[in-house]
């Protein structure tokens, strides 16, 4: 979908900020009440977990809607006593607290139950990414081996197929069945073992620890490298069940969010789920998100909530638009990654109040929220931060004489650096070595630790930020630092463009990495090429127009719907390995016209003087 240009704001006036500062006063007696009663119940070194929480709600809301789907709903009774049948299975198969057990299911009930289960043993749920394939889901598997590995029957052709590469030689391996239409001889059943067991809360459940890990994430990334393992504690769990339930977003145990993203995505886990559960709502779930759908499931569910990432909402704008759009019960969403080019089109065409957006990883250790519900920011964090300069050439942050770091003033972008402490502990990876390349030491004084985002956001005042870009995208062309994100902005905003991805290339000869740029084309309008440059010319500076632009039918996604830009980028502009359409923007040139292979010797001879 094509929108008009905009300017997006880089900084907040003093004005807006006691607007808004006005705007949510009410709330702030409830608020600052639910940081106190929310630190005092995770504070210290005490007994606490998921699955705790999940008999509170139980007793509180019994009756109360826990989970809706197309697959059927459950109570919180429901939902508690179903968990407690996979938990009483763990424990006959030997399963205690710090054991790991390895659950590949899709978006369905059963999931939720098992991961709850999980919890209430002190368990290590390690959530599989149902997307991955091959070495990926073989590594995913391997990286942690579970002591019960359980399989939803829906996942188990392509568990089969890269099983003789997956170790399970000190595992009980076991399915879960959906349809009942795959009957395997070479794995157990348990659908009717779980269904004698008893629906009583374990014994076990009172003796885990907020430190405990609850579960192991998989980072799908953008780099091409194998998933490292998140792990989420206990803590971070239960914190977040005070922090969006109370604190951000009003969730009334009447609401019902919506959650489209697979449980493996800790949107899902960490940020849907937990309002939902401390609040006695419900949420809504379908195993695969589909854009055509949602506003039905919207409607179905009485979605007052939505979590989000910034794909999801790109790809909705992409769905024709209908008069009736804006009426329904959703009201707020939260999420990340919402692009400024379609963050206005997005609150008015589908009715949003508010939009709480937020930044966080799922392996950090501080979040940053939009409280105050400023338009393309991700907010402010209460834990300390800094945005810190950042030399992309040299790809390390920049240090004064004194070794020490420098932050950026306001308006400036700079690298997101959060403190580790006693307070917001670095849980890292369950690969150590992975672990001990995340963080800075000596950062503003000896011995400090801070935790590297491997993002840059730009200082907005006011202890707020906009995100800016992933490192890992951000490249120096001419002595200048070039912001993918802003370029795909001005890129998706011309006539004809579905959606783009940019990133550096690498040219004999040049200054830094050429910015190149490869473009789904809307079916209905194809983009002019002719006139991709002048737009681009008076969208971006100089600098940041990408030499080369390539077509191509789709992008590969990851399962948490970001693009994978490492193909694109080993590719590069040689004819030899595009197969589509590409073309480039030679100097004095006025426009972009195709690459020949004349064109492409003499890139590679360095005659062109860019």
């Amino acid at each position: 979908m094509s929108t008009p240009s905009l300017k997006v704001p880089a900084t907040i006036s003093t004005s807006e900020f006691l607007i808004k500062l006005l705007q949510i006063s009410w709330r702030l007696p409830s608020m600052v009440f639910a940081v106190v009663k929310g630190l005092r119940s995770i504070g210290g070194n005490r007994n606490g977990s998921w699955g705790l929480e999940l008999e509170k709600t139980a007793r509180r809301y019994p009756e109360h809607p826990a989970v809706k789907s197309p697959d059927g709903s459950l109570t919180y009774r429901e939902l508690n006593e179903r968990a407690n049948r996979f938990a009483h299975f763990l424990i006959g198969k030997g399963v205690g607290r710090g054991d790991v057990v390895t659950l590949c299911l899709e978006n369905r009930p059963e999931l939720l139950a098992a991961y709850c289960g999980c919890s209430k043993v002190g368990a290590i749920a390690s959530l599989i990414n149902t997307n991955q394939r091959g070495e990926s889901l073989i590594h995913s598997f391997n990286l942690n081996r579970g002591k019960v590995v359980i399989i939803g029957e829906e996942c188990y052709e392509f568990f089969s197929e890269a099983r003789s590469g997956i170790d399970l030689s000190r595992s009980t391996l076991c399915m879960v069945r959906d349809t009942g239409k795959i009957s395997p001889r070479d794995i157990t059943d348990i659908t009717s073992e779980l269904a004698c067991k008893s629906v009583q809360n374990p014994s076990t459940t009172p003796s885990v620890m907020l430190k405990d890990p609850v579960a192991y994430v998989y980072t799908s990334g953008t780099t091409g490298g194998l998933p490292k393992a998140a792990v989420i504690i206990n803590k971070r769990a239960v914190s977040a069940m005070f922090w969006f339930g109370k604190v951000v977003m009003p969730v009334k145990p009447t609401d019902t969010i919506y959650i489209p993203l697979p449980f493996f995505h800790t949107n899902a886990i960490t940020v849907g789920w937990p309002p939902a559960l401390y609040n006695g709502a419900a949420v809504a779930l379908r195993r695969k998100f589909s854009a055509s759908k949602f506003l039905d499931d919207v409607r179905q569910f009485q979605a007052t909530h939505f979590v989000y990432v910034g794909e999801v909402c790109r790809y909705l704008m992409a769905v024709p638009a209908k008069p009736d759009d804006h009426q329904t019960p959703l009201k707020y969403i939260v999420g990340n990654g919402l692009r400024p080019d379609i963050w206005m089109a997005f609150k008015k065409r589908f009715g949003i109040r508010k939009i709480y957006e937020f930044y966080g990883a799922a392996e950090g250790v501080g979040v940053f929220t939009n409280l105050f519900n400023f338009d393309y920011s991700v907010g402010t964090s209460v834990t300390p931060f800094a945005l810190v300069a950042y030399d992309s050439e040299n790809e390390v942050p920049v240090r004064q004489k004194q070794g020490f770091m420098k932050k950026v003033d306001r308006g400036e972008t700079g690298l997101l650096i959060m403190e580790i402490s006693e307070k917001t502990p670095f849980a890292g990876y369950s690969d150590k070595k992975k672990t001990e390349e995340k963080i800075f030491r000596d950062v503003f004084r000896k011995g400090d630790m801070w935790f590297n985002t491997g993002d840059l956001l730009r200082n907005m005042g006011y202890r707020h930020a906009q995100f800016a870009d992933r490192l890992g995208d951000t490249f120096r062309w001419k002595g200048e630092n070039v912001a993918t994100q802003e370029v795909e902005k001005a890129i998706d905003t011309f006539p004809g463009v579905a959606s783009s991805a940019v990133y550096g290339i690498t040219m004999p000869g040049s200054d830094g990495k050429a910015g190149m740029a490869a473009i789904v084309r809307d079916e209905n309008t194809p983009p002019d090429i002719s006139q991709l440059a002048a737009h681009l010319r008076a969208s971006l500076p100089k600098y940041a127009v990408p030499l080369f632009v390539r077509f191509v039918p789709d992008f590969e996604w990851t399962a948490t719907h970001k693009i994978k830009k490492t193909t694109l980028k080993n590719q590069g502009y040689d004819p030899a390995q595009v197969k589509n359409d590409i073309y480039v923007l030679l100097p004095e040139s006025e426009g972009y016209i195709p690459l020949t292979e004349e064109i492409y010797r003499n890139l590679q001879e360095g005659k062109y003087k860019f």
